[in-house]
């Protein structure tokens, strides 16, 4: 790890109370300005300021990003520890109350709070002009402090709560803003919502830390996601695999400065398609709500591999990948020397690159024998007619034992309408039986128009499990 840089970056957290670069420049696209962010965040910092905000957290259930940016700020500074939740439902924020405790929620519209729950919601009255005055928020910043509990729904439907401090959210940020060169003179846009950790990174923490403006909307349509970037002027793109998939039915160019796409893996031929329409390359960001970025890859580069950040160290322990980062949460454990070995298999590609080789928990066992899910996937995905698929392990009567279902969706075709192309079954199954043993072959395979995808653009693995038993 760069000692240096380690250092420069907790010097960098440190400046970010002491006011904003550009004070009256837009923080949200025709929106908040940075001066009105800052002070809201001063006005936050203040109201939680009591004594019964010592050592208890506040649940920040907002998207408007000018209001989720303010409450970092007001955290960073001192302030109580933020819980961000996954889902503003009812049941989930029942949920989050229970595990957690909270008391207080941040918003900013109505939502079905738990009973007894005090709300704040900060508002701005009148416009902020701080000219070159300094402006900065009351309160010492703590790099190391504890800054969010992001709570999530976890790929087996269990929620879990991880913990991220200040120099996990804005050291990452810190360091995609230089190595992208992230300036005052770009517009960033998202299609993935601010309370997940790849929406919070790209579109609340990356444009605090570099002064960038955001896009106010999320949109996820992706007529919406052209038209949004155009009338924007958007410079750099934070989107997901499923939503890069459905831009390849725009045929308007999109003008952009550089692209990204994270929370799961991006399809090559999606990934060409867009590079092809739109003239600019896509940054793969592979990392975790857990762990932070790790790597990342630009295919337009002929990059099949996976190039870590220089801020951290890694290694292959077992098959599997292990890091020693400053931006893993302090929740995941650590060996003697501070590396955590992840559940992805990983093989070396030349000295400081890897590719990724599925999951280790991806191996199932049928009959007593090892089963590869992600090479089933893989099989089908190669077949014509399939955009994707999903592939699970299920639960035998008794649960000792297991079987594979196959959850397939096909390609569509037109613009803008669903109309899935007929798959061929029994090419699918020719081909699996061609490549495996018998006892790996799918017993359960079901055809969709979409596979079920939670708003992070990550696969709705207990909705997959649930088609599939059905």
């Amino acid at each position: 790890m760069n000692a240096d840089f380690s250092l420069d970056r907790e010097q960098a957290v440190h400046r970010l109370l002491q006011g904003p670069k550009y004070p009256n420049q837009e923080f949200v696209r025709c929106g908040a300005t940075f001066a009105e962010v800052y002070a809201m965040a001063d006005w936050l910092r203040a109201a939680l300021a009591g004594p019964e905000y010592q050592g208890a957290a506040v649940c920040l259930a907002a998207e408007n990003k000018a209001v989720i940016a303010a409450a970092l700020l007001a955290s960073l500074a001192g302030g109580p520890t933020l819980l961000l939740p996954y889902a503003f439902s009812a049941k989930v924020l029942a949920r989050m109350q229970q595990a957690a405790g909270f008391t207080t929620v941040i918003s900013d519209v109505h939502r079905p709070w738990p009973e007894g729950v005090r709300v704040i919601c900060p508002q701005m009255s009148g416009r902020q002009t701080v000219g070159s005055a300094l402006f900065s928020i009351d309160g010492q910043a703590s790099p190391r402090a504890e800054l969010l509990k992001i709570f999530t729904g976890g790929s087996t439907g269990t929620p879990q709560l991880w913990a991220k401090t200040a120099e996990n959210i804005f050291g990452e940020s810190f360091f995609l803003a230089e190595r992208f060169k992230v300036t005052e003179r770009d517009c960033i846009m998202a299609t993935i919502p601010p309370y997940h950790i790849y929406g919070l990174l790209f579109s609340v923490a990356l444009p605090l830390v570099s002064s960038a403006v955001v896009v106010g909307e999320t949109p996820s349509f992706p007529y919406e996601i052209a038209e949004a970037a155009r009338a924007h002027q958007v410079t750099l793109l934070a989107s997901v695999p499923a939503h890069y998939r459905a831009l390849r039915e725009v045929k308007k160019d999109i003008s952009l400065r550089l692209a990204f796409s994270s929370a799961g893996m991006l399809d090559a031929g999606d990934n060409e398609a867009f590079c092809r329409r739109h003239r600019v390359g896509v940054v793969e960001v592979y990392g975790s709500t857990e762990t932070g970025g790790i790597a990342t890859r630009n295919r337009s580069f002929g990059e099949d591999f996976f190039t870590p950040f220089p801020t951290l160290d890694w290694q292959i322990i077992e098959e599997r990948l292990a890091v020693r980062s400053p931006y893993i949460s302090p929740d995941l454990p650590i060996d003697s020397v501070g590396f955590f070995t992840s559940s992805d298999r990983v093989e070396a590609c030349g000295r400081n690159a890897f590719v990724l080789k599925g999951r280790a928990d991806a191996v199932t066992k049928v009959g007593g024998k090892r089963v590869d899910l992600e090479e089933i996937r893989a099989l089908i995905k190669k077949v014509a007619g399939v955009a994707d698929c999903a592939v699970m392990a299920l639960a035998e009567s008794g649960g000792r034992e297991h079987h594979i279902g196959v959850l397939i969706q096909g390609q569509d075709v037109g613009v803008g309408i669903d109309v899935g192309v007929e798959v061929d079954t029994e090419l699918i199954k020719k081909t699996l039986a061609d490549a495996l043993e018998p006892y790996a072959l799918p017993r359960r395979m079901k055809i969709v128009e979409r596979i079920p995808m939670k708003d992070n653009g990550k696969y709705d693995w207990p909705g997959i499990g649930r088609i599939l038993r059905t």
